[in-house]
């Protein structure tokens, strides 16, 4: 099996960080913006048993089966969604659907393994 690395011009490496940086977010940059008191509307699309574990300080629980509801989210901030860990493509999943509904919406990183692998708070 002979495999192809294809050769992407800057631009379009430009292109993708720039978006990256737009609409993605670490786990210890969120914690950053958390402590400072930021005004950010923090979305768990886990499922609900998941949440009840363990999630991000403030943050609301809106499991896939529940998007239709969109009264946790707000349109005067940044919607930062996370899933539960960077195997899974739920968040990115929600920032599609959300977005479509013009919300502004981040993904946070890792999910909430990144989150818990950096020793970060957890709410109960």
């Amino acid at each position: 099996m002979h495999t192809e690395t294809l050769l992407a011009g800057p631009g379009m490496a430009r292109e993708f960080s720039g978006d990256q940086i737009m609409f993605t977010a670490g786990p210890l940059e969120l914690n950053h913006q958390i402590e400072a008191h930021e005004v950010l509307n923090i979305i768990d699309v886990r499922d609900a048993n998941d949440f009840a574990r363990g999630h991000l300080p403030g943050a609301h629980n809106l499991p896939r089966h529940r998007w239709s509801d969109v009264s946790v989210l707000r349109r005067d901030t940044v919607n930062i969604l996370y899933c539960y860990s960077h195997d899974s493509n739920l968040a990115a999943s929600a920032v599609l659907t959300f977005a479509e509904k013009g919300y502004p919406v981040m993904e946070m990183e890792g999910g909430f393994e990144a989150w818990a692998e950096n020793h970060l708070p957890v709410e109960q």
